[in-house]
């Protein structure tokens, strides 16, 4: 599929209001990004592209990145180090399996807002909200593109 077809079958709006939804839980930073060439290695697109994101700067190092490549039907979640930590691969392959079956049925938005879901209730269980405390939104809460 051509990420600019998958990028209009997308719901953004439905994307980003769960993302707002994890984040305003949690310390937490999501992100989804989608590639618009095919890659070999979507692990190591992933982490690329996490680093090209900036996503290793938060002050938390406990950003999450949902990364789809539709050209070559691939996608990887990954976390930053300390939410890794705590959570371990099999995590991110839990998420990515509860995301795939949505891809295959063709419902793209419902995959990745039941990801962004999963990532957000992990996030809130390990980062959660400080009450008194001002939570800065570190990264932008749309789906960004290349």
């Amino acid at each position: 599929m051509h990420a600019k077809s998958f990028l209009q079958a997308l719901d953004h709006d439905r994307i980003v209001a769960a993302i707002r939804e994890a984040e305003g839980r949690s310390r937490g930073q999501v992100r989804v990004h989608v590639a618009s060439r095919a890659v070999e290695d979507v692990q190591e697109a992933a982490a690329r592209h996490f680093e090209a994101l900036g996503m290793t700067k938060t002050a938390e190092r406990n950003g999450v990145l949902l990364f789809v490549a539709p050209p070559s039907r691939s996608f990887a979640v990954v976390g930053d180090t300390a939410i890794h930590e705590r959570l371990g691969p099999e995590f991110w392959r839990d998420v990515a399996a509860a995301m795939e079956a949505d891809f295959r049925a063709g419902l793209y938005t419902d995959g990745i807002v039941k990801g962004v879901a999963r990532v957000g209730e992990a996030l809130a269980a390990h980062f959660p909200r400080e009450a008194g405390r001002a939570d800065v939104n570190e990264l932008p809460d749309d789906v960004s593109e290349d």
